[in-house]
Protein backbone atom coordinates (compact mmCIF):
# COMPACT_ATOMS: atom_id res chain seq x y z
CA UNK A 1 0.00 0.00 0.00
CA UNK A 2 1.17 3.50 -0.79
CA UNK A 3 0.15 6.48 1.48
CA UNK A 4 -0.48 10.33 -0.08
CA UNK A 5 3.19 10.83 -0.34
CA UNK A 6 3.75 7.47 -2.39
CA UNK A 7 5.91 6.11 -0.05
CA UNK A 8 5.37 2.25 0.54
CA UNK A 9 4.57 0.75 3.90
CA UNK A 10 4.11 -2.51 5.37
CA UNK A 11 0.73 -3.22 7.33
CA UNK A 12 1.29 -4.41 10.75
CA UNK A 13 -0.14 -7.40 12.19
CA UNK A 14 -3.46 -7.49 13.69
CA UNK A 15 -2.18 -8.88 17.31
CA UNK A 16 0.38 -5.81 17.28
CA UNK A 17 -2.60 -3.31 16.50
CA UNK A 18 -4.65 -5.31 18.67
CA UNK A 19 -1.87 -4.87 21.39
CA UNK A 20 -1.87 -0.99 21.06
CA UNK A 21 -5.09 -0.24 20.98
CA UNK A 22 -5.00 -2.13 24.64
CA UNK A 23 -2.40 0.03 25.57
CA UNK A 24 -3.39 2.96 24.81
CA UNK A 25 -7.20 2.12 25.79
CA UNK A 26 -5.04 1.27 29.28
CA UNK A 27 -3.12 4.43 29.86
CA UNK A 28 -6.52 6.68 28.56
CA UNK A 29 -8.28 4.83 31.30
CA UNK A 30 -6.26 5.22 33.90
CA UNK A 31 -5.46 9.07 33.36
CA UNK A 32 -8.90 9.45 33.29
CA UNK A 33 -9.42 7.68 35.97
CA UNK A 34 -6.76 10.03 37.88
CA UNK A 35 -8.03 13.29 36.61
CA UNK A 36 -11.06 12.23 38.05
CA UNK A 37 -10.20 11.47 41.77
CA UNK A 38 -7.96 15.14 41.49
CA UNK A 39 -11.29 16.45 40.69
CA UNK A 40 -13.00 14.89 43.64
CA UNK A 41 -10.38 16.06 46.20
CA UNK A 42 -10.27 19.37 44.96
CA UNK A 43 -13.84 19.71 45.58
CA UNK A 44 -13.66 18.01 48.93
CA UNK A 45 -10.64 20.33 49.41
CA UNK A 46 -12.09 23.57 48.76
CA UNK A 47 -15.12 22.25 50.84
CA UNK A 48 -13.52 22.34 53.73
CA UNK A 49 -11.01 25.33 53.72
CA UNK A 50 -13.89 27.52 52.57
CA UNK A 51 -14.86 28.43 56.24
CA UNK A 52 -11.53 28.71 57.11
CA UNK A 53 -10.69 30.75 54.44
CA UNK A 54 -14.06 33.17 55.62
CA UNK A 55 -13.08 33.13 58.57
CA UNK A 56 -9.55 34.43 58.69
CA UNK A 57 -10.24 37.10 55.39
CA UNK A 58 -10.26 39.42 57.36
CA UNK A 59 -6.54 38.62 58.32
CA UNK A 60 -5.25 37.12 55.03
CA UNK A 61 -6.70 39.90 52.54
CA UNK A 62 -4.67 42.13 53.84
CA UNK A 63 -1.74 39.92 54.56
CA UNK A 64 -1.91 38.45 50.65
CA UNK A 65 -2.26 42.51 50.08
CA UNK A 66 0.57 43.66 51.77
CA UNK A 67 2.40 40.92 50.73
CA UNK A 68 1.80 42.04 47.02
CA UNK A 69 3.01 45.41 47.70
CA UNK A 70 6.29 44.63 48.82
CA UNK A 71 6.78 41.76 46.30
CA UNK A 72 5.87 44.24 43.84
CA UNK A 73 8.03 47.11 45.67
CA UNK A 74 11.38 45.20 45.47
CA UNK A 75 10.61 44.08 41.73
CA UNK A 76 10.39 47.96 40.63
CA UNK A 77 13.34 48.57 42.73
CA UNK A 78 15.40 45.85 40.98
CA UNK A 79 14.08 46.74 37.54
CA UNK A 80 15.07 50.74 37.84
CA UNK A 81 18.28 49.85 39.80
CA UNK A 82 19.33 47.53 36.99
CA UNK A 83 17.50 50.43 34.09
CA UNK A 84 19.73 52.88 35.95
CA UNK A 85 22.97 50.43 36.04
CA UNK A 86 22.63 50.17 32.02
CA UNK A 87 21.97 53.81 31.48
CA UNK A 88 25.08 54.80 33.03
CA UNK A 89 27.04 52.11 31.63
CA UNK A 90 25.83 53.51 28.10
CA UNK A 91 26.84 57.22 29.03
CA UNK A 92 30.28 55.41 29.93
CA UNK A 93 31.05 53.94 26.75
CA UNK A 94 29.51 56.97 24.96
CA UNK A 95 31.93 59.35 26.85
CA UNK A 96 34.62 57.49 26.52
CA UNK A 97 34.27 56.90 22.66
CA UNK A 98 33.37 53.23 22.84
CA UNK A 99 30.66 54.05 20.01
CA UNK A 100 27.42 52.31 22.11
CA UNK A 101 24.19 51.43 20.12
CA UNK A 102 22.30 54.89 19.26
CA UNK A 103 25.14 57.03 19.57
CA UNK A 104 24.87 57.85 15.86
CA UNK A 105 21.26 59.27 16.38
CA UNK A 106 22.06 60.54 19.38
CA UNK A 107 24.79 63.05 17.56
CA UNK A 108 22.48 63.66 14.57
CA UNK A 109 19.56 65.13 17.18
CA UNK A 110 22.51 67.31 18.82
CA UNK A 111 23.60 68.55 15.35
CA UNK A 112 19.90 69.45 14.41
CA UNK A 113 19.27 70.90 18.01
CA UNK A 114 22.70 73.18 17.83
CA UNK A 115 21.14 74.19 13.96
CA UNK A 116 18.28 75.14 15.02
CA UNK A 117 19.73 77.10 18.28
CA UNK A 118 21.75 78.85 15.39
CA UNK A 119 19.23 80.35 13.36
CA UNK A 120 16.79 81.15 16.15
CA UNK A 121 19.97 83.09 17.47
CA UNK A 122 20.71 84.55 14.00
CA UNK A 123 16.87 85.54 13.34
CA UNK A 124 16.89 87.34 17.64
CA UNK A 125 19.77 89.30 16.12
CA UNK A 126 17.93 90.58 12.50
CA UNK A 127 14.74 91.33 14.51
CA UNK A 128 16.61 92.64 17.10
CA UNK A 129 18.75 94.61 14.64
CA UNK A 130 15.25 95.39 12.35
CA UNK A 131 13.63 96.93 15.72
CA UNK A 132 16.86 98.99 16.59
CA UNK A 133 17.10 100.61 13.09
CA UNK A 134 13.18 101.20 12.47
CA UNK A 135 12.82 103.20 15.86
Amino acid sequence: MADVSGRQYTQQPRSHQVVKAATAATAGGSLLVLSGLTLAGTVIALALATPLLVIFSPVLVPAAIATFLICSGFLASGGFGVAALSVLSWIYRYVTGKHPPGADQLDQARQKLAHKAKEMKDRAEQYGQQTAGGT
